[in-house]
């Protein structure tokens, strides 16, 4: 879970280090049970390797500077999905709205749901690794 107090600058350290692997984040928001991140994806970086690098250098950052008791590390899996020009700024508002859009759904009825809408198919046993 992520800690209310350090929430918003964990939410730089994501935006940062997608910033020097050559993407440019555009918001970083979410909840203590997940983050959404809307970023230009840079030319020489495959999503796969942006994500493996966001998310191994932000753990890294957690399990040095936040005294947890225990160790910290972000599921194994990922979400992605490309947004246009047009719904860039629909976009960060819902991202800047996670705290009051997720008093209404959850983050994984939410999920299942875009899954379906784009008619992709899922096993819930990996969906939550």
């Amino acid at each position: 879970m992520l800690g209310d107090a350090w929430r918003e600058e964990l939410f730089q350290i994501l935006g940062g280090t997608a910033n020097n692997l050559g993407c440019q984040s555009l918001i970083v928001g979410g909840v203590a049970d997940h983050v959404h991140m809307l970023l230009v994806l840079g030319r020489t970086i495959t999503l796969a390797d942006a994500v493996g690098k966001i998310k191994s250098t932000s753990s890294a950052w957690i399990n040095q500077t936040r005294g947890l008791t225990g160790r910290f590390a972000w599921q194994g899996g990922y979400s992605a999905f490309s947004v246009s020009q047009a719904n860039v700024e629909a976009t960060r508002d819902y991202i800047r709205n996670q705290a009051i859009h997720h008093n209404k759904q959850t983050f994984q009825d939410e999920l299942r749901e875009w899954l379906q809408t784009y008619g992709l198919e899922w096993d819930e046993k990996y969906l939550w690794e």
